[in-house]
């Protein structure tokens, strides 16, 4: 008996956490996320890590920017987890950790210590599972991983990632390091990257068609002021009220 979830039972589940409707370019990006992470968690070779765990937020935050109501953001992100049985709070922590490693760390202090090739303070266990990643020979690679990691050195030096040639030299060298597919990796994240630009793009294009409908309203508004203005000033006085 095949007791494995299929897609369609973790979108049920989402909908049902999260009952509010979802705006209209944001529901594909919940819906994506969601079938990615689905896709992974029933894969048998597949085992969750901090790496990971940063990617999800990562992406899921960036992809969700400018979304209304902004309250909702924190109701999606839970559904979007506990539809694939897994605490949202593990996810913050994770990724919360590695960015307060980040932060303590240059861009290249970065790449050293995710290439196996420094410690960091506080961070063995964490290097550990670099090293494990870096021996398992059965590793399941997957965006949202690479995401992970780009993030990690992006934060720590924002300017090495935005030069393409010390951006792949440097993903090349952790590649090389923890045994990942290094064209793969690249080609996500330049996907990623530009899928990046093109949300970017269109929340413009979503905010330029919300503020022309809005000034639409006003002057509507505006008008019927006016007419109601000047419909009140034709009207013929009370006669009475002319007497003297």
């Amino acid at each position: 008996m095949n007791n494995v979830r299929t897609v369609s039972d973790t979108k049920r589940a989402f909908y049902t956490t999260h009952t509010r409707p979802i705006n209209s370019i944001y529901r594909r990006v919940v819906e994506e996320l969601m079938v990615e992470m689905h896709l992974l968690a029933v894969h048998a070779d597949f085992r969750y890590d901090p790496f990971y765990a940063l990617g999800v937020v990562t992406s899921f935050d960036r992809f969700m920017q400018g979304y209304r109501p902004e309250q909702d953001k924190a109701s999606i992100f839970e559904g979007l987890c506990r539809a694939l049985q897994d605490d949202p709070q593990r996810y913050r922590q994770d990724a919360e950790r590695l960015q307060s490693l980040a932060s303590r760390l240059s861009g290249k202090e970065l790449v050293a210590w995710l290439s196996l090739g420094e410690s960091a303070p506080d961070a063995n266990d964490l290097q550990e599972q670099l090293r494990g990643i870096a021996h398992n020979a059965k590793f399941k690679y997957s965006r949202l991983f690479a995401i992970g990691l780009f993030t990690l050195v992006e934060q720590g030096d924002a300017d090495l990632v935005k030069d393409e040639t010390q951006r792949v030299a440097a993903l090349k060298q952790i590649c090389t390091a923890l045994n990942l597919p290094e064209d793969k990796l690249q080609k996500d994240l330049d996907l990623y990257r530009s899928n990046l630009e093109k949300m970017a793009q269109a929340r413009i294009v979503m905010e330029d068609a919300l503020k022309a409908e809005r000034k639409k309203r006003e002057e509507r508004e505006k008008a019927k002021a006016v007419t109601s203005a000047a419909s009140d000033a034709s009207e013929p006085r009370d006669e009475a009220a002319s007497e003297p």
